[in-house]
């Protein structure tokens, strides 16, 4: 970089710092390297895959994909592997459709997974809140985001325009969630 641009950007980079505090912007390479701690999905090629050896922990991670493609499955060989690694995991059934046997055959510890089936959105972003808050639990899982019905749409009339409800809820639960 010549002198000009550097001297520009050093100009900019102490009026940033001046108006917004220091380390509203740095380079990257001063920050220490964070190792960050991951939860094995239970599948080696998808940890690999990944670059940490799993789902980062203390991150919302969304699972995405077609019906019937294995993404309650794959959360649930995770939460078996964050059982075995002696964590606590919970699992919000917004679909009322978990299989306990089905998840004890995939490795998870059922007696001491915490479960609740809520009855709309806002109850279940509210108990994912909760528990997120207590700091005790180390993987969550909602199933599913299609689920999370907004209280105003169940309570509502056949034909009532909703439009955008779910995700004004989701948008609001998410950065209550993180902090936000």
């Amino acid at each position: 970089m010549d002198d000009n641009r550097r001297k520009a950007l050093d100009a900019a980079l102490s009026q940033i710092e001046r108006q917004f505090g220091k380390g509203a912007v740095m380079r990257m390479g001063d920050a220490p390297r964070e190792v960050i701690p991951a939860i094995s999905t239970g599948s080696l090629g998808l940890d690999i895959a990944l670059g940490i050896g799993g789902l980062p922990k203390g991150r919302i991670v969304e699972i995405y994909g077609p019906e019937s493609s294995g993404k309650t499955t794959l959360t649930l060989q995770t939460i078996a592997e964050c059982q075995k690694a002696g964590g606590t995991a919970a699992f919000i059934d917004a679909e009322h459709a978990l299989d306990p046997v089905y998840a004890g055959k995939l490795g998870v510890n059922v007696d001491d997974l915490l479960v609740s089936q809520p009855d709309t959105g806002e109850q279940a972003l509210e108990i994912a809140d909760m528990l997120v808050r207590s700091g005790s639990v180390d993987i969550l899982v909602i199933d599913s985001v299609a689920a999370l019905t907004p209280r105003a749409e169940i309570e509502g009339d056949m034909g009532d325009t909703h439009v955008g409800l779910q995700a004004r809820l989701m948008s609001q639960a998410l950065r209550k969630i993180t902090g936000n």
